[in-house]
């Protein structure tokens, strides 16, 4: 089932080869506006959030949006991985607030180690 939006985190990555790869991927970007901490833009029609250094050294990026060309986080995990090469974590599917907590802390890790499920406490 389709996720209603994505979220990703990007270790290490540009924010300007993030741009690039969502302009290929989804379309054209509008330049991002700064609020506080977090930048916004539109890929194509989709209103996107890039937060540097959200966890540690990850930057959170976020696709507010059911329309992106991936059908949830670890598909676009997998294509963020292969066009720009760092390592992607993201939660291994739609995440409820119900779920137990320890459910919070399993995550997909995609690198050149390859694909593999990881505990991570970001609190």
């Amino acid at each position: 089932m389709r996720q209603p939006d994505i979220e990703i985190y990007l270790r290490d990555a540009s924010q300007q080869a993030v741009t690039d790869w969502l302009t290929q991927a989804i379309g054209p970007c509008s330049p991002w506006q700064q609020k506080g901490k977090t930048f916004k833009c539109q890929a194509g029609k989709i209103p996107v959030t890039w937060l540097p250094k959200a966890v540690g050294k990850w930057h959170s990026l976020l696709l507010d949006s059911d329309a992106t060309p991936w059908e949830d986080d670890i598909a676009c995990a997998r294509a963020a991985f292969a066009a720009l090469g760092v390592e992607i974590r993201c939660a291994p599917g739609g995440w409820q607030e119900e779920e137990a907590e320890e459910d919070a802390d399993r995550w997909i890790s995609i690198s050149e180690r390859g694909e593999e499920e990881i505990i991570w406490r970001t609190d």
